[in-house]
């Protein structure tokens, strides 16, 4: 049988996935390639260019933050160039991650955040990281603390709701898991955001971060087949509403729109909607992403490809 064209998107060539959290931003992989060289005027050239697109500034923010020399080449962009509220930003951001790994000091990680919010006190990038920080430690009160600053600045932000999603699903609140504070949360975001933001697509995030939880402490299978969790009711309008946005959205620009995809595709895919889970594997390319991949009883990019192959066909 002639295999069918290679426009059709079909994987046939064993490709390797980076799971590169700068998704397809060209302009952000450079910067920070050149920033892990210590050449750190790429970063300010790319970040004085985003400007106030917050969700874009915050993703790229944390992934130069991500670089394992980041706080050295920081410090030295913030000597040439003092009152640099990016170098700030960017300092606090790698400290912030630091912190994370337990490099570095809550205090200090804390204290850079809050000196980058005083020199760009519209910048929500600051209080981002402090929400990285308090959602790390499981600080409840600081977390939403940090989560209200950063939406009282951009009340769409992207990251900040993922990671608000993450926390509360790890919450157990004593009740039925239907039921469970992070469904709410996901539901009231998606209620109060313009009908043009990826924030449609944040119940699915919160139903996957629950399985995640779940098939941790063993209530679940970690094999998502044999688990339940993707065939509810709840489940599949959660899943139809957040497919048939997708359909209807224009936003193809969003920073971030590779993991709500991936999302999305895990959660088709789970269903057994194996043709809508191809439209997304098409969008996806090779933009795959660790969550929710590695939510499994398998290698995330073993389950990735499995899916993948699954929904598009095998040669």
């Amino acid at each position: 049988m002639t295999p069918p064209p290679r426009s059709l998107g079909r994987p046939w060539r064993r490709d390797r996935l980076a799971f590169d959290p700068a998704l397809d931003d060209g302009e952000l992989a450079a910067a920070r390639n050149a920033l892990a060289q210590g050449r750190w005027t790429g970063a300010r050239t790319l970040l004085a260019e985003t400007g106030d697109d917050w969700d874009r500034r915050g993703h790229r923010l944390i992934v130069l933050a991500e670089v394992s020399a980041s706080v050295s080449w920081a410090r030295d962009w913030q000597l040439a160039e003092p009152d640099s509220a990016d170098a700030a930003a960017l300092l606090a951001c790698s400290t912030t991650l630091r912190a994370v790994r337990g490099k570095a000091s809550y205090e200090s990680a804390q204290g850079q955040a809050l000196a980058a919010a005083r020199m760009a006190p519209a910048d929500p990038s600051p209080w981002l990281a402090l929400l990285i920080l308090a959602r790390t430690l499981g600080a409840g009160d600081d977390c939403a603390r940090a989560f209200d600053q950063v939406r009282a600045r951009y009340r769409d932000h992207h990251q900040a709701h993922h990671l608000m999603a993450v926390f509360l699903a790890e919450r157990d609140n004593g009740g039925g898991d239907p039921l469970h504070e992070v469904y709410d949360f996901a539901s009231w975001a998606a209620e109060q955001a313009p009908a043009d933001s990826p924030l449609a697509v944040l119940p699915v995030v919160a139903h996957a971060e629950r399985f995640r939880v779940l098939a941790a402490s063993g209530t679940l299978s970690r094999n998502p087949s044999q688990s339940g969790h993707w065939s509810t009711r709840k489940a599949r309008q959660v899943m139809k509403a957040a497919f048939d946005w997708w359909l209807e959205w224009e936003g193809e620009d969003h920073p971030r729109q590779q993991i709500d995809l991936n999302y999305l595709a895990h959660a088709k895919f789970h269903e057994g909607r194996l043709a809508e889970a191809a439209a997304l594997f098409h969008r996806i390319g090779p933009h795959a992403t660790r969550a929710p991949w590695s939510y499994t009883d398998r290698d995330p990019q073993q389950e990735f490809r499995a899916a993948r192959s699954a929904a598009l066909g095998s040669p």
